[in-house]
């Protein structure tokens, strides 16, 4: 099976038709526009995590890198529900888990890993992690998500099931430094015991809409084996295929635009 050349175009999706109403990535002319749309768009990954019912307690962590100073990094605030998340009270950590800006503390656990993370891969520019319900389950069984249709074939052979410190909370300095080097070459992690982690090299769009749908495959695979009857896999051969056409980063990208579009024109508050 051979791939759809697409003649300058990223995405099969793309029209190839001019003129229509698409989707497109914008260009900044300061880093100050930059960053104000990067912190729009981590508060919409934050409020759509919400919507999804990814929230539990204070757990959750989302990061994106600063694009004029990548080596600090914007994120959620510690206790804040991520319904109020608002581009006011986000908060601007360094990799020591400083914080540089904002009035809120961050969240030691998400400082660990995230830092870790973040220092370890240069060219990773967003993440994010929650206890989510059903990954949460699926983490305990310690292996990977089977590839059971098209949304869960996006994620074969890119992602990695990370058992170093499974179970055990991430509060200290070297629980971050032990599954950094796991997240190169992958937009997603199971951590055993734990939960979900996806990252970006593109933007905390697509880290977001990837998470969103890693967890729904995990509900996905649980609902199929508890039905006791061996499912029929998608071949290796087709798995590649979906994954290049519908699991690129940029089509994560593309899939959070309605999201985000949707949130926008109904929770206003967010911008403050």
């Amino acid at each position: 099976m051979t791939a759809v050349k697409l003649a300058g175009r990223e995405s099969i999706y793309q029209p190839e038709q001019p003129g229509l109403k698409f989707p497109s990535i914008p260009t900044f002319e300061t880093k100050a526009q930059q960053r104000q749309y990067l912190k729009e768009r981590l508060v919409a990954a934050c409020r759509a995590f919400a919507q999804h019912g990814l929230d539990y307690g204070f757990a959750g962590h989302l990061t994106v890198r600063d694009p004029e100073f990548p080596e600090l990094y914007w994120t959620n605030p510690m206790a804040v529900h991520f319904a109020q998340v608002k581009v006011s009270n986000l908060i601007l950590v360094d990799h020591k888990g400083k914080v540089l800006e904002g009035g809120y503390a961050v969240n030691r656990a998400g400082f660990v890993l995230h830092a870790a993370v973040h220092a370890a891969n240069p060219d990773i520019v967003a993440m994010c992690h929650a206890h989510t319900e059903y990954g949460t389950a699926f983490a305990a069984l310690g292996k990977p998500l089977a590839p059971l249709s098209q949304d869960a074939a996006a994620f074969f052979e890119d992602h990695v099931v990370i058992r170093e410190e499974a179970g055990q909370v991430a509060v200290e300095t070297q629980a971050g430094s032990s599954v950094c080097d796991k997240f190169r070459g992958v937009k997603a992690a199971i951590h055993q015991n734990h939960g979900l982690f996806t990252v970006s090299r593109h933007s905390i769009d697509s880290a977001a809409f990837w998470f969103i749908a890693l967890e729904r495959c995990c509900k996905q695979q649980l609902m199929i084996e508890a039905t006791g009857q061996q499912p029929v896999l998608v071949s290796p051969e087709r798995s590649r295929y979906s994954r290049e056409h519908v699991g690129s980063e940029y089509i994560g990208w593309l899939h959070f635009q309605p999201i985000y579009e949707h949130l926008a024109a109904t929770q206003p508050d967010m911008f403050e």
